[in-house]
């Protein structure tokens, strides 16, 4: 966590990993007979490079379509990607939201900054009701813009207004924690819930409880 003060007017959090459980092995899981099968075609072909270009704005048709060109033999695997991809999420992580919760009821301006494909995050918001508590989402897929890079974070400090000096961003991947650090953001890398609430508190984003301590600690 960078070096901050009790001077935090706003929060910003990133959403899958942070208050979303997403992860492609809960579907393969169930198509693939053996875990080495499953992870050799997550290494090789649905691979995290070949989806992030979805959350930069690529369709999920040109997606797929360029996957069954590359990789005729596993056909019904690579379409079950997006025919299936809400099997893929474990729901929301519970402690978290409750986190978002708290912060949102200390009235601070909530905002999120996502890299996830313009085409599924409308299934997101209908799923999960939570993310109507934020003002403003940015996603990469319709900005065509991705963490880390520092355009989307331009993004989000021109739509929103906000002032990076006084604001936590909250991320589960070192290199958007450290992209964030360099444009002036306090950041805290998010590992479970207890421990961004217990940075949260030492922020002065949130109250301790009557015993002095985070309550999720």
């Amino acid at each position: 966590m960078a070096a901050g003060g009790n001077n935090v007017e706003t929060v910003v959090f990133d959403l899958g990993g942070v208050l979303i459980d997403w992860d492609p092995r809960y579907l393969y899981r169930k198509i693939f007979a053996t875990e080495e099968e499953m992870d050799e075609f997550l290494a090789t072909v649905a691979t995290p490079e070949w989806h992030v270009e979805q959350d930069r704005g690529r369709t999920m048709e040109e997606a797929t379509a360029l996957l069954l060109r590359q990789h005729p033999q596993y056909g019904s695997q690579i379409e079950a990607y997006y025919g299936r991809w809400e099997e893929m999420f474990g729901g929301p992580i519970e402690d978290s939201v409750r986190v978002l919760r708290d912060v949102r009821e200390q009235g601070h301006p909530l905002y999120a900054l996502t890299n996830w494909s313009a085409e599924d995050f409308p299934l997101a918001r209908e799923r999960w009701e939570f993310l109507s508590w934020f003002d403003e989402i940015i996603i990469s897929g319709e900005e065509r813009k991705i963490k880390p890079d520092k355009e989307i974070y331009d993004v989000l400090v021109e739509r929103t207004g906000l002032n990076p000096a006084t604001t936590v961003f909250v991320d589960d991947r070192r290199p958007n924690i450290e992209a964030a650090e360099k444009l002036g953001f306090t950041a805290i890398e998010f590992r479970d819930a207890a421990q961004l609430r217990g940075d949260l508190v030492r922020l002065g984003v949130l109250p301790e409880t009557p015993e002095g301590r985070p309550s999720d600690a």
